[in-house]
């Protein structure tokens, strides 16, 4: 999965490239394009200008090149993880897909790891630091302490759950509520921490998805 990331930085720093020297020739693209689509939108564009597609086009030929390289990566990470038994229990969860599935099963590797299933979302930098002085005691923003990979990924997926995704659960309800009362991030990051805690113990106990489950509290 590094190699799959890596391409896609290259893939998105080099449309990022083709943007800024687009600019240069007093031209803009829209704000959003699809990475799938960057291509088809951008090509005829500059085979119109001779003097554009002199300059861009060997940029966009490198870019399309790696994209399929990124398109490939990407369907043996989705292969790999619907061969893994674990992996699909994982992706019964709303939100989670093969990236944040593969990514948490192998940086966990084996569950008996942690002794508490409340551990791992700490050891991934997903509690908060408290900030203590004197009677005081405020929790402060999350540690970002261990695997950023796992954290990213897992943010990525509580926000899939909460924002994208159809299927309804008790998580994603708390969720929504929380952020009402304290704003989508801080939502996002504990859905994100109960992630962590539902996927280690589901592991750890070989038990499926139930979506009724919450484990704990903020």
């Amino acid at each position: 999965m590094p190699s799959r990331k890596a391409v896609q930085k290259k893939c998105i720093d080099l449309a990022n490239e083709v943007r800024g020297l687009f600019r240069v020739f007093g031209l803009r693209l829209p704000s959003r394009v699809d990475q799938g689509s960057f291509d088809e939108r951008v090509r005829p564009l500059m085979e119109a200008d001779p003097d554009l597609s002199h300059a861009l086009l060997p940029l966009l030929d490198a870019r399309a090149v790696l994209y399929q390289t990124y398109r490939e990566l990407d369907r043996r990470v989705k292969q790999a993880a619907s061969h893994d038994e674990i992996c699909m229990r994982f992706m019964a969860i709303p939100g989670v897909g093969p990236i944040a599935a593969l990514t948490f099963r192998a940086a966990v590797d084996d569950p008996a790891r942690f002794t508490s299933s409340r551990t791992v979302a700490a050891h991934f930098g997903l509690t908060p630091r408290r900030y203590q002085s004197g009677e005081m005691d405020n929790p402060g923003r999350i540690s970002k302490a261990g695997d950023g990979d796992v954290r990213s990924t897992l943010y990525a997926a509580a926000n899939a759950m909460m924002m994208r995704s159809v299927a309804s659960s008790e998580i994603k309800s708390w969720g929504l509520r929380l952020m009402r009362r304290k704003g989508r991030r801080r939502a996002v990051v504990a859905v994100a921490r109960k992630l962590a805690i539902i996927m280690h113990r589901m592991w750890a106990d070989n038990t499926e998805f139930r979506h009724g489950q919450v484990e704990g509290t903020v």
